[in-house]
């Protein structure tokens, strides 16, 4: 058995940002991580149709600030700002503190690893075929600029007696280049024959360094003194 990295963990701090940023020790650390997960929790429940793939939280003194990435930012916000306010409200109770509250738009949703995991594993609970809903998926995400898709579905497929693993792949996939900019995500589809679990992962392309860029941007230009 090989031993499996978890792709965005494995580029962390290269050029994938953490989640939570922010510092703690001992009890305080533990509070505040089950903090963040209820917050993360919170954010989802309140707008489950607004497409809502990462939410980042950031601490300071007396402040929490909440960056919630979307694919529908007109129905996290409701009508004027109904919406926002009411999570906002929410979320300072939760936490005891004020908060800011922020929504990113995500663009091109088709290249995002978790919302494309929540839809074909939405297109399974509606009994639409596994097969056609990966390779739906893969199409869009290619058609929107992706370089390769990874699609992986487990569970009792189609109802079968004997649970099975099915993978799909299309374009390149290199889970083990640290500057590929890879996202990944699992989602769970809740069928009447049990869970059927979904893995996604997405590659955007090569990231380099700072350093690297520099020496490109230069290269081949003479520099006279």
């Amino acid at each position: 058995m090989g031993r499996k990295v978890h792709p965005i963990g494995y580029r962390l701090g290269v050029h994938q940002p953490w989640g939570g940023r922010w510092f703690a020790e001992g009890a305080e650390y533990t509070e505040q991580l089950h903090q963040d997960l209820a917050i993360r929790q919170l954010v989802r429940k309140g707008s489950p149709k607004a497409g809502i793939s990462r939410v980042d939280i950031e601490r300071s003194t007396g402040k929490v600030r909440v960056v919630v990435h979307t694919a529908k930012p007109g129905i996290l916000i409701g009508r004027k700002g109904e919406g926002v306010r009411v999570v906002r409200t929410s979320l300072e109770a939760l936490t005891g503190k004020k908060v800011d509250l922020e929504i990113s738009e995500i663009k091109n949703p088709d290249t995002d690893a978790y919302l494309v995991a929540v839809n074909i594993a939405g297109q399974i609970e509606r009994r639409v075929a596994y097969r056609r809903a990966m390779k739906r998926a893969i199409q869009q995400a290619l058609r929107q600029g992706a370089e390769g898709v990874k699609i992986e579905v487990a569970g009792r497929l189609s109802g079968a007696e004997m649970a099975r693993t099915v993978i799909l792949r299309e374009g390149r996939v290199p889970l083990q280049t640290i500057r590929a900019n890879m996202d990944f995500a699992r989602a769970e589809a809740s069928t009447t024959y049990g869970k059927i679990g979904i893995k996604v992962w997405v590659y955007k392309g090569t990231v380099l360094p700072q350093v690297e860029e520099k020496a490109e941007a230069t290269e081949g230009v003479y520099v006279s003194e």
